[in-house]
């Protein structure tokens, strides 16, 4: 393929990240938003969450046959739509005032993401050298960073700044209906605008769509997916994307109320949403460093300091207060940077033409982002969201487990065998 060709097309996935990273950061935006003017809990508006990542689990796998049947370029367009479309369905989930309703729409909006993130992650692994698979994907997530960086902070000056004074307690049928429907018009509003502009970016990607050149492939069964999971490596690392995507996901959710809190640093809403940049901006510049150190260091030993350092962040911010326990959970964006990159590439190292494939089971295991945050809500409804964090801590636990132990080479275990 021309030089000029692989530059476009990195640009374009590059482009992918942005997109699919700020708009999956606004969640944090939308779930204070949600929780107050449906009047919910910690576990019930975790539901934002397991909506929103359960289609990774409902979608990868599907979404790697679309890829195999009809190309990557072709894909991604089809993941463009159809999160257009989740981003419409938020105008007749705020006419209808159902909680539910805006469910269903973060659903349609993840499945779009999911099939673009099957498409993105496999294909910057193919633009460039297999030895700098790891330094280019972590480069790209860069830019996954950039955007949950700036969608949260303009997120939260249009959504939670106008945070309504009316309490939702006072009010009942007709009157709770109209209030809530006039209330998410700001969150209408700001999805209309990416709805907009994921249809210009998709128009483009179609006309870009044969700047890739590509033969349609068999379809792999169910069977063939989950005969990948007999390998050691792959299986260790799908599970390692599983709690790590629960466990950022976890911390990111709560950390808007977490900063609320009269002991930690006592915000209102629309300024606690605003520190979600630092969050997510610490992960931006960490992987701009990362992209560097892992030409320099080995994956498995960058992932396990990591590791190590969230842990140690994770059991200060639970057990102090005031801005200490605020500042070192937000500075756990900066070490979670190189994490992603790192576990995907080290769990696909060895499975060649099958990379895509695989890249379809874990995508699929970005459902640890559904399901850990829900269950972190139910512990912080029980226990206070202060000490809830003590789950993330046995995520990471496990990447440090991952980084050390279950990366090993295939063969390398073979030869102990």
């Amino acid at each position: 393929m021309p030089e000029s060709s692989v530059r476009t097309l990195r640009l374009f996935v590059f482009a992918l990240f942005f997109i699919f990273g700020g708009i999956t950061s606004l969640n944090d935006v939308i779930i204070p938003k949600l929780k107050a003017l449906f009047t919910l809990n910690y576990a019930q508006v975790m539901l934002v969450q397991f909506a929103f990542f359960i289609a990774y689990f409902l979608i990868s796998i599907p979404a790697a046959a679309v890829v195999a049947r009809i190309g990557y370029m072709r894909t991604a367009a089809l993941g463009l739509m159809t999160m257009t479309a989740g981003c419409l369905l938020f105008i007749p989930a705020s006419s209808s005032g159902l909680y539910i309703a805006f469910l269903g729409a973060i659903f349609v909006l993840a499945s779009g993401i999911t099939i673009v993130q099957v498409v993105a992650n496999p294909l910057i692994s193919m633009l460039g050298r297999p030895q700098t698979a790891h330094s280019r994907l972590t480069f790209a997530q860069a830019f996954n960073s950039l955007g949950t960086t700036i969608f949260p902070y303009v997120g939260s000056a249009l959504i939670l700044g106008s945070l309504s004074t009316v309490d939702p307690t006072k009010l009942s049928g007709q009157a709770l209906a109209l209030f809530r429907t006039q209330d998410t018009q700001v969150i209408v509003y700001t999805y209309m605008g990416l709805a907009t502009a994921l249809t210009l970016v998709a128009a483009s990607v179609w006309i870009a769509r044969n700047k890739l050149v590509e033969r349609p492939s068999e379809m792999p069964t169910l069977r063939h997916y989950l005969s990948l999971l007999k390998l050691p490596r792959f299986s260790y690392g799908t599970l390692c994307i599983f709690v790590y995507v629960g466990g950022e996901v976890a911390i990111g959710s709560l950390i808007v109320n977490y900063l609320m809190q009269s002991n930690v640093l006592g915000l209102g809403a629309e300024a606690a949403g605003k520190h979600v940049p630092y969050y997510w901006g610490g992960a931006m510049v960490g992987r701009f460093i990362g992209s560097y150190l892992l030409r320099i260091f080995s994956p498995g030993k960058v992932l396990a300091v990591a590791a190590a350092t969230v842990i140690s962040l994770l059991i200060v911010s639970a057990n102090t207060t005031g801005p200490v326990s605020g500042w070192s959970l937000l500075a756990i964006g900066l070490f979670n940077s190189i994490m992603f990159p790192s576990i995907f590439t080290l769990g696909v190292a060895e499975l060649g033409p099958l990379t895509g494939d695989g890249s379809g089971v874990m995508i699929m295991a970005i459902v640890g982002g559904a399901i850990i945050p829900l269950a972190q809500g139910w512990i912080a409804d029980q226990i206070g969201i202060h000490h809830a964090f003590f789950l993330p801590v046995i995520c990471y636990l496990y990447i440090l487990f991952f980084a050390l132990s279950g990366s090993k080479p295939n063969s390398e275990r073979l030869a102990k065998a």
